[in-house]
Order: C-alpha cells, then structure tokens, then sequence
C-alpha cells in the first residue's frame, strides 16, 4: 500500500458531512464517475445470461488496472458468478479491494453487492424458500429471522449490499417472476418485504428495494413489456409496498424497474424517482440501476439516442449507480459533462449519495482492512445446521394444504408410516421403476394420520429431481446450472429421497420433465398406481432464465396450464386410480399457481409449494406425515382453468361478475385459503364502534379456538370492503392478518387496531383521501371465506392523507 493511502487512513476521524463533501471537492471529474458504476469482473458473455442481455453488454476490454485506475464505486456478484469455494472468494475479494484502494489516491474501498432473494447466491450457501413461499407462511417474524441470518453471512464474507427484497404486487400470474414476489396483496407483500429489510439492515446489510415500480404490471405478463397502468391503480396497489418498507423497514437503497409506464422508462423517471421519492417521501438513500437499466434505455425503450443521451436521462432522474458494469456512466457520462450537455452538480449530487452510504457502512472509516471477517474465524461454513433447519421450517409452514379427501370422502392426510426399514434401490434410475426404502437416520415415527400409507408410489417428472426445491434466484439453478461439472452446493434432497428414508415399500417412477414427456413415460407412471395404495404424484416448474425452464426470469406462460404434458400426466394417474381404489396425492412445487380444476375432486389431497428450498422435501414429509400441521395460506389465488385470467382478487364487482363475460374469473382457491388437520372457531365477534371520524381508530376482535385434537396455527384475516365510493374499488382487500399457534383445546384473543387511515385510497382528484360513508370490517378465513361482517359508519370532512398516514393495523394476540 502507498504511503500516501497509509496517510489517508490514518486521518482523524471526521463527521460524515466534511468527509463526504471533502472528497467531493477534491475529487476529479474521472474519479467521480468511477464511483458511481459497478464492474463484474467474471460476468460470462457465452449466452449462459443470468441478466437480460448480458452476453452483449457485459463484455468489458480493459484490464483490471484500468478498470480500478480512479477508483471504484461497487464490486458485482464476487461469490455469485460462478461456483467458487467460500475461503477462496473472500481471499479474492481481499486481494481485489486493496487493490482498488492502493490504485485510488483517497483510498476507497468498492461497495460490494451480492443477490440474496432466496438466501445468498453463493456456491454452498443455504437455497431459503423463495419469496412466494414467504407469503404463505403469512409469518413476518420468520422472515425477518431468515433476512437476519442471510445478512449476518454476507456481512461475514464483506458483503455491503443486498439485491432483495421483490415488492412487486403481482398482477398477472403468467409473468415468469411470479416466484420473486411475494403475492398479489399489497399490504402481505409490505409487511413481509419490510421484515425482510429489518433483518438485513439489522445485520448491517444495505437493502435494496426493487423493482421500483410496475414491473409486475408488464402487459399480458411478458418480461420487459410495457405497463398499461393509470395512476390511481399504481398509488393504491404498486406503491404501497414501498412505502411501507421504506418508512417501517429502514431500507437504504432502492432499484429501478425495467419497465415504462405510460411511455415513460422507469431509469428516465424523475416524477417517480426524484419528485415521489426522494422530495415527498424523503428517501435519502441510493437509487440503485436494474442490471443494465441505464442501457436500455438506448437499446431496447429507445428513448436515447446513444450512451450519453441515456446516462443524462438517467442521471438526471435519480439513478445514482450504474449496474452491474459500466456502459454509460463511464465514458459516454465523462463527454457529456465536458460537453456541459449534463452538469458536473448532477454527478456531485448521485456522488455524495454513494459517499454518504459508503461512510455508513464504514467503507470511509479510516480503520477500514479489507479482509472479510470470515477469514479470521475459521472455517467457512455458509450453511451451517441452524440455517438448514430455519429453511425447514420455513418450508413447512409455506406448504398450502389445498384439499384433503375427496367430495363424500374422509381426509386422507396426515398418512400413518407401517414401517420403517429399506435403502434406495441401485437400479432406480431417472427413467424407469426402482424399489426403494432406508431406515429414518433418526429413528423417529410419523405422527398418526388419516390413513395408512401401505405401500407408496412416488411419480411424476419433480419426483426425484432436487431442483424442484430452488428458485431461478437460488445459486445452484441461477449459476449452478451452467456448470454441470461442479457438484450442488448443499445437500438437496428430493421428494423421493426422503420418501425413501421413511418408508418401508417404495416405488419411484420419476418420469419426464417439466417441459416434456413421452407417452411412454406417462404410461410408466400410470402403471405404478396399480402397483400401490398410496400414489404421490409430484408436478410443477422448472425454475431457470431466460427459457431455461418453466418459471423464472424471462419464463413467462401463455396460460396457466401446468407446462408440457404434465396435465396429461396426472389425469392418466387419476384414471389409474379410479380403476384400482388407489389414493392419490398431487403435490405442486412451483413458481406460480397453475389450474388445477380438472383434478380438484378426483385426487385425495393435493399440496402446493412454492420452491420451498433446500430441505423443502424434509418439510413437505413433515407436512405429509403429520410431524408439521400445514398452516400455510395462498399469497395468490389459485385459477381454476388455465384462461383463469384476468387478475388477482383485487378486482371490482364488474370485473367478477359471469353474467357479462363468457368466462369465469373466480378462483379454484381465493387468496388465503389452505386447510389444517385440526380446526378453528371463530367467536365472540366484536367491534369497539359502530362509527367513527375519519382520522379516528376501532378495534375488531375475535376469540379464535383450536376445537381439534392437534395443536396447530390459523391465519385470522382482516377484510376491507368499501361498498360505495367516489371512485372504483375493490370488493375487498386485505388491512390485517394475525399468525395465532393454538394448542388444542386453546383459544385465543384476536385484536385489530384500524385507524381510519387504512380506509383511504386515490380520489378522482388523485388525492389520497379518506371519506365518510359506510365500510364493512370482514373477518375472514381467506378473501373467499368470511366468518363475520362488522359495518362502521365513517363520519366527518373527507381528510386528505400522504406519506405520513397509517400504513400498519397493529393486532394484538392474547391467549386466553
């Protein structure tokens, strides 16, 4: 290291403001620029993109000591870009950061950021459930408690910024990124994002907030469409989300979206990211591009002319970092401002935003040593026990009992084991009919149940595939799959595996895939139902990008019919059945809800997941057997044909009505539902008022009784329905929701405080507003299954309402 770095660290240490403008004056202008842009150093550009067109975009000539010859603001993707052991990326990131501050005169470490939606995306750390999963556990303390163990690795590794959580609302369950979301509601997806940002901050991580805003909107939900959106629908369902993790979470930094609105690109946006963000909501952290959103700008809305035209756009708007390479805020930025088409106070402005954060995350402190902690703490391990066994958890409670027996039939879940012995066949292969069982290394038995599973079959094309635990954002499918020659990072076991590990006769049959199977691979797994008395069939998506896959970035769907031939699958298994007596059990683990109406009342259960990540199999056995009561709920609806379109049950009454469309609209399953072995009563319904002002507060209540004989958790919702008002609104939408674990026999005090400002939404003036007038308060199983109905007359003025209202329904749980 220079003797001149050496000064600069050993400097006093000043207050944020006088390091922050210090530098700022005595920075040139190329020295400014390089700290507003990122560099992915491996970022391959062979067409095995994990970021839309980074084959032609990635692609960066210099060397290494040009790159960091001024400096540099962000290091992309260190761990994330291709299988690399734990010690030896934090070496590299070491040796890299000394690097850059030996080659700059003030001594500036890079800000290092890392994708972390599913758990860090890193070779041989944990695959957490993915996002969708989050929503149905409807558990925000398990989230955060997720986001707090994802951070505090990262952190160990020197890891500054996160690229998570998703708040996209989805709106068209066709968009290959249904997976990254965490469902259609609005107030679910901001309060689990916001818990996910309070678990990573918490451990020092810079959240990142994305994808501001309307990227779920994407016209018929194709990846990078445009959004055909009014302002009230982007104000009352797109927005709100952000608010709230921004005010109750604390996130630092926030992405911009891919998309335009109404002709307007999001990275072009200064009414969105200059004029809402920063000037009415007060956001003081950095906006953050979207991989290559500066560019596109050019190349694909066209909207500039060259680099320099879509660096001024940008700029000019309110991104203030350029990611995950330099394209335009390198050199095109550096003509523009000595042309003075941009001024140098635009750079000044995003410069003193990255300095600020960099002081923050204690880059500028003069102590700063780039060795990660990890390295001083023995060996590494990214996926230690108590990581595997929350990702279980998490898992377990995700996983949506949709059906338990059929119509005039008894439940057939949890299954009783009738013994526990075997070891997996040598002879059972991807294709084909194997005999299987091992002996449960722990010696347990599974809970009692509603039948015996006798002997058991286990078919389908995810039967014995570990990829159907991971999202296209988990490593080992997000990078992982490019490399067919470097092992899983972590253990992954399959639906087969653990079958196998716990009961005593098995039969697998993992026939076809995702995409396509053969019609003898169908009559194979058919051919197993006579062979068994309990058939699982397990179906769903094959997450990858960019058309490697079924779900996933760039993986849109047509319709909502399960991909390939697997509905031809499970209606050959069925009919097998119907023949033989032989239960059967479909188990979906997707990306999204597929439409499953053609099998609703001939299978005997079926269970949805949502990637449950990489003990999602154990988790699912747990659920199976009955060692884990399911208490997950859908964070979506679930359509009931493939065309089951248009939306989410955030409709209007016209828009689910039959009698003015030929097709039905309504749900197999609403948002909310999922079923339990035990059972809930609701009583003792209560509503502190019957009016109230419109700045006031009521309170609802109920007692919510565990009447079955295992112990369990119910999710009490809270419906909003405004019957008449000035504008358009839902029939319904979710205010409030409560996770209640009851013993049984044990009840329950349910309490919602709703303040007034829950009731407001988007005038005809375009003025959030809360006005006077009668509201019903539902209780609620799910937005389809409401128990009790409270009606409050709202009187006084109409009060207009912003950032500052109440943006939470606190609810208070007391056992009774």
């Amino acid at each position: 290291m220079s003797s001149d770095v050496a000064e600069q660290q050993t400097l006093p240490r000043e207050s944020r403001e006088a390091v922050v403008e210090r530098l700022i004056k005595e920075m040139t202008l190329d020295e400014k620029l390089a700290q507003l842009v990122g560099v992915w150093v491996n970022a391959s550009t062979d067409g095995s993109d994990v970021a839309p067109l980074q084959s032609q975009l990635a692609g960066d000539k210099r060397s290494w000591d040009e790159v960091i010859a001024d400096g540099l603001g962000q290091i992309t993707r260190m761990y994330g870009t291709a299988p690399l052991e734990p010690e030896a990326g934090a070496r590299a990131l070491a040796k890299a950061q000394a690097q850059i501050m030996a080659a700059s005169r003030f001594g500036i470490p890079a800000q290092v950021h890392e994708e972390c939606l599913a758990g860090l995306a890193a070779w041989k750390a944990t695959a957490f459930p993915v996002p969708l999963a989050w929503g149905a556990t409807f558990n925000p303390a398990l989230v955060r408690d997720m986001a707090e163990r994802i951070g505090a690795t990262m952190r160990g590794l020197g890891i500054h910024q996160g690229l998570a959580p998703v708040l996209d609302v989805v709106r068209d369950l066709r968009w290959g990124r249904v997976e990254e979301t965490i469902g259609e509601d609005p107030y679910l997806v901001g309060t689990l994002a916001t818990a996910y940002v309070l678990g990573l901050e918490q451990a020092g991580i810079v959240s990142t907030l994305k994808h501001f805003v309307g990227y779920s909107a994407s016209r018929a939900g194709r990846n990078h469409a445009p959004v055909s959106m009014g302002p009230r629908e982007l104000a009352d369902v797109m927005l709100p989300p952000f608010e709230i993790a921004l005010r109750h979470g604390g996130a630092r930094s926030v992405m911009h979206a891919y998309t335009e609105i109404d002709g307007v690109p999001a990275a072009a946006n200064r009414e969105l990211l200059t004029e809402l963000l920063r000037q009415q909501w007060a956001f003081e952290g950095t906006v953050v591009a979207d991989y290559f959103g500066v560019a596109f700008l050019q190349l694909t809305h066209r909207v500039a002319a060259d680099g320099e035209a879509a660096a001024a756009l940008a700029l000019e708007a309110g991104v203030d970092v350029e990611l995950p390479t330099v394209n335009c805020y390198g050199e095109p930025l550096r003509r523009a401002v000595l042309s003075g088409t941009v001024s140098e106070e635009l750079v000044d402005r995003a410069l003193r935003r990255v300095l600020t954060q960099k002081y923050d995350v204690g880059l500028l402190n003069p102590d700063y040593r780039p060795e990660p902690l990890c390295l001083s703490e023995g060996p590494i391990d990214l996926d230690p026990r108590e990581n595997r066994l929350l990702a279980r958890e998490l898992g377990a409670q995700s996983l949506v009992l949709l059906t338990n027996g059929r119509p005039g039939h008894e439940p057939i879940l949890p299954l009783r084991a009738a013994g526990l012995t075997g070891v997996w066949g040598a002879d059972a292969g991807a294709v084909g009919i194997g005999p299987v069982g091992a002996a449960r290394p722990d010696g347990g038995a599974a809970a009692r149940g509603g039948a015996n599973v006798g002997r058991l079959g286990i078919v389908g094309p995810l039967a014995d595939d570990p990829f159907a635990m991971l999202g296209c954002y988990s490593f080992d499918a997000h990078v992982g799959a490019s490399h067919p020659e470097v092992p899983l990072g972590v253990e992954i076991p399959t639906v087969a595996d653990v079958a196998a590990a716990r009961f005593d006769s098995v039969t697998v049959a993992a026939t076809g895939t995702c995409e396509a199977a053969s019609d003898e691979e169908i009559s194979l797994a058919s051919g197993v139902v006579p062979c068994v008395d309990t058939c699982v069939v397990v179906v769903g998506d094959n997450a990858g990008l960019f058309g490697r896959g079924t779900s996933g970035e760039g993986n849109d769907a047509p319709d909502l019919k399960l991909p390939g031939r697997q509905h031809e699958l499970l209606s050959a298994v069925l009919d097998a059945a119907a023949a033989t007596g032989t239960r059967v059990v479909i188990v979906v683990l997707s990306g999204r809800p597929y439409a499953l109406g053609d099998f609703v009342d001939r299978a005997d259960a079926i269970v949805q997941g949502f990637f449950p990540g990489e003990d999602g199999a154990e988790a699912l056995w747990d659920v199976l057997c009955g060692e884990t009561n399911p208490s997950g709920r859908l964070p979506v609806s679930m359509p009931r044909t493939p065309g089951g379109q248009p939306g989410t049950y955030l409709h209007s009454a016209l828009g689910g009505r039959t009698e003015v469309s030929a097709l039905d609209p309504s749900p197999l399953f609403g948002f909310g539902h999922g079923l339990s072995y035990t059972s809930f009563e609701y009583t003792g319904h209560e509503c502190s008022a019957s009016t109230m002002s419109t700045d006031g507060t009521a309170v609802v209540s109920v007692t919510v009784t565990n009447t079955g004989q295992l112990d369990g958790a119910d999710v009490v919702q809270l419906y909003l329905e405004d019957p008449v008002a000035e504008v358009t609104r839902p029939v319904k939408e979710l205010i409030g929701y409560a996770r209640v674990e009851l013993t049984a026999g044990e009840s329950a005090r349910v309490s919602f405080a709703v303040h007034a400002d829950r009731f407001s939404f988007t005038g005809a003036s375009l003025q959030r507003v809360v006005t006077p007038g009668e509201v019903r308060l539902h209780v609620s199983r799910s937005c389809t299954d409401e128990v009790f109905t409270h009606t409050v007359l709202v009187e006084g003025p109409v009060r207009r309402v912003g950032f500052e209202r109440e943006m939470l329904t606190p609810v208070e749980v007391t056992p009774l």
